[in-house]
């Protein structure tokens, strides 16, 4: 009896099936970024641009996330570090290195609302990112196997669903960026459940 794809499965499918893609995750695995993943927008524009849209165009990705984990690097300069380590081994891609251990000393400040407590590993970061299909990171093993990370699940990235995740992201927040990202004109098949 054959087994059903899983849905991490179909997202490696989907992954591997973008030269681009996989050479991005060759380039940060070899960066030497400590816990280095490739996620959010990058992710979500591929998975919805071929399934929802009119196809992924690599030249129209506004930046390249890469998390990383790095608890003893907490200041700014270590992603601007990580960013032109990224930037110097394939100059045209849009990088933007994060250092996810560092978020508590910038959040509150960048977004507004109280403090925020320090995350505890990408898994634990990746799970509050602000929509449940951006809550995905991808990297590339050294054995080539394309490793998933998704605490909230792959259901809402792969049916096509705009959704706030409540575990970080404020209502204002979450309204400004449905408002920048216009998901239904990008890809008119996503169903966009309005913040609330």
């Amino acid at each position: 009896m054959l087994s059903r794809p899983t849905d991490e499965d179909r997202l490696r499918d989907i992954v591997r099936s973008c030269d681009w893609l996989v050479q991005v995750l060759v380039t940060v695995r070899e960066s030497g970024l400590p816990d280095a993943w490739v996620g959010a927008g990058t992710i979500r524009d591929l998975v919805w641009g071929e399934c929802y849209g009119s196809g992924f165009r690599p030249e129209q990705v506004r930046d390249v996330d890469v998390a990383y984990f790095d608890p003893g690097n907490l200041g700014r300069e270590g992603d601007d570090h990580a960013t032109e380590v990224l930037h110097r081994a394939w100059p045209q891609v849009p990088w933007e290195a994060r250092n996810q251990a560092a978020v508590h000393t910038w959040y509150g400040r960048k977004f507004g609302g109280g403090p925020v407590s320090p995350l505890r590993s990408i898994a634990d970061a990746v799970g509050t990112w602000p929509e449940t299909a951006t809550s995905v990171a991808v990297r590339l093993d050294a054995a080539e196997v394309i490793e998933v990370c998704a605490p909230v699940g792959l259901s809402d990235l792969l049916a096509g669903v705009w959704r706030r995740n409540p575990r970080r992201a404020s209502l204002e927040v979450s309204r400004a960026r449905l408002a920048r990202h216009r998901p239904a004109e990008r890809w008119p098949a996503v169903r966009v459940i309005p913040p609330t």
